[in-house]
């Protein structure tokens, strides 16, 4: 990836788009370009580093993994979004495992980098701070809907703020998103896939759901 796209993507992001050209050139020559291919883990959660993350391609999930294997899926991360910032400030191990769901391309800062750039431009904490705030934010709705929430509405409720990002109204009022496996469901909803796959059917029985090709539609109006 050339040093201008590096730039312009940077110039996106919101922890350093009040910064200058040049102090973006210089930003843009500290970081170590990493080409990852999907299903690759980048650092996993106890991991000691503390370097700073950002997707220039691609995209990341964060999650966190039980002995046994099963996971909960925090977020996740594409073009322009950073990740890492927890251990980057404390300097302790790492809170997720972080792994790719798509080829991708990781832009990697070291911590003593980063220190020294936040120690020249102290606005880059207001952003980090506002970033920190939103994933706190999601955790604790997340978690909220974990308590209060069964299966059905975690899954309508995971759909729905799914379709706020990249999903698009059909003529007939619905919402079109992209279909996701039920293991994936179960990760972004705590649940199990077999609680999974028995709540989806009652959706689609009631015909709150429905499931067409490679898409789900759902009403923008319904009431979790």
């Amino acid at each position: 990836m050339l040093k201008n796209e590096i730039i312009q993507i940077l110039k996106e992001i919101p922890l350093f788009k009040a910064l200058s050209e040049e102090h973006l050139l210089k930003i843009s020559n500290e970081f170590n370009i990493n080409k990852l291919k999907k299903g690759k883990t980048i650092f996993y959660q106890e991991d000691e580093s503390t370097d700073l993350y950002i997707v220039l391609e691609g995209a990341v999930k964060a999650c966190l993994i039980d002995p046994e294997g099963k996971e909960l899926m925090l977020n996740i991360l594409k073009k322009g979004d950073f990740f890492g910032e927890l251990s980057l400030l404390d300097g302790k191990p790492r809170s997720t495992t972080t792994i790719t769901v798509a080829d991708s391309v990781v832009g990697i800062l070291k911590r003593e980098k980063f220190l020294t750039l936040l120690n020249n431009n102290p606005i880059i904490a207001i952003s980090l701070l506002s970033a920190i705030v939103d994933r706190i934010r999601m955790t604790d709705d997340m978690l909220s809907s974990m308590a209060f929430l069964d299966v059905n509405r975690r899954i309508i409720k995971f759909l729905l703020n799914t379709a706020q990002k990249e999903s698009k109204m059909t003529e007939n009022g619905l919402i079109k998103i992209k279909k996701i496996t039920h293991k994936e469901l179960a990760s972004c909803t705590g649940a199990s896939r077999e609680a999974v796959t028995k709540a989806l059917k009652i959706l689609k029985f009631r015909g709150i759901l429905i499931e067409k090709n490679e898409f789900l539609f759902i009403s923008k109006d319904i009431e979790l």
